[in-house]
């Protein structure tokens, strides 16, 4: 195998192990403070951890390079942002235990989370059908695999579900959302402004959240002190460090392949539950989560 394929895969890997563990922070952090709080602090430090960055890759540009438009950058940052604060919220919210306990709901488990979030990468073929896109028999069989594995993880005997799962499903409707976006703003970016279109949807995200946090929860210091571990780890290793490691690597590394790769952040997450938090999974859960994996790994190879 080539080195530098080599080198890539296993930046790939380490960046789905980050965001694997990612959502045990995210469920940690719901211990001490609200989602919007949470989020809104993070995505802050995921912003100003970017900027470093930046202003490297800043330097090592061709003094004559124009880069691209200012006002580009901005609007289609802050509709990222939008898009990013609707599914992040949902997501955080579907995770909050104590907070929908009090509420009489069920919250998702880390582990479950990370698979019913892994979803977006099915239903982004599946939405190029409104533009016009034409899905290949892997797309469709990912699908129907994924389907019946969200229904054995999440659909009880009684036929029902979980509040918290359901809230994260729709929210990987907007992660699927996000990606398409992505992928009508970002062509013809280089590495930097890709970067910076990042760190403006992040920094929208942030002050989005933190407005919301301001209006409906309560925001002390002691919560933000007990909160700084699973904050820091979501902002500056999920959001930050992550994203830096997924740029380069992806430089070198097939993007059905990256995805295959990325994809397995789900396996993290729930190994990541498992270890830290204690929670376990049925056979029937496991059974539900193996499909799921292997629906979205059929749905890169033959998209």
């Amino acid at each position: 195998m080539n080195s530098r394929i080599l080198r890539a895969d296993i930046l790939l890997f380490l960046t789905a192990a980050i965001w694997g563990f990612a959502f045990v922070a995210q469920r940690m952090g719901m211990d001490h403070v609200g989602p919007l709080t949470f989020n809104g602090v993070r995505f802050a430090l995921g912003a100003l951890a970017l900027a470093p960055l930046i202003l490297c890759m800043e330097k090592r540009r061709a003094p004559d390079f124009a880069g691209s438009d200012r006002n580009r950058l901005a609007k289609g940052g802050t509709l990222l942002g939008v898009i990013l604060f609707i599914g992040a919220t949902l997501q955080q919210v579907g995770m909050a235990g104590p907070q929908l306990a009090a509420l009489g709901f069920e919250a998702s488990t880390a582990g479950k989370a990370g698979f019913i979030t892994g979803l977006y990468v099915v239903f982004v073929p599946l939405f190029g059908l409104l533009l016009a896109q034409r899905p290949g028999w892997g797309t469709w069989l990912g699908a129907s695999l994924a389907v019946v594995g969200m229904y054995l993880l999440s659909v009880t005997s009684g036929l029902s579900i979980a509040f918290g799962d359901l809230l994260i499903l729709i929210g990987a409707l907007f992660w699927a959302g996000h990606v398409l976006l992505i992928g009508r703003l970002s062509p013809g970016m280089d590495a930097v402004d890709a970067i910076k279109l990042s760190t403006v949807q992040f920094a929208a995200c942030a002050v989005l959240s933190l407005i919301g946090a301001v209006a409906t929860e309560e925001i002390t210091l002691v919560g933000l002190r007990s909160a700084a571990l699973p904050i820091a780890y979501g902002g500056l290793m999920s959001v930050g460090v992550a994203y830096t490691l997924q740029v380069v690597a992806q430089r070198d590394a097939q993007p059905s392949h990256a995805a295959i790769i990325l994809s397995l952040e789900a396996v993290f997450a729930a190994v990541g539950g498992w270890l830290l938090l204690g929670e376990l999974l049925s056979v029937r859960a496991l059974i539900g989560c193996a499909l799921m994996l292997v629906g979205m790994v059929i749905s890169q190879l033959k998209p």
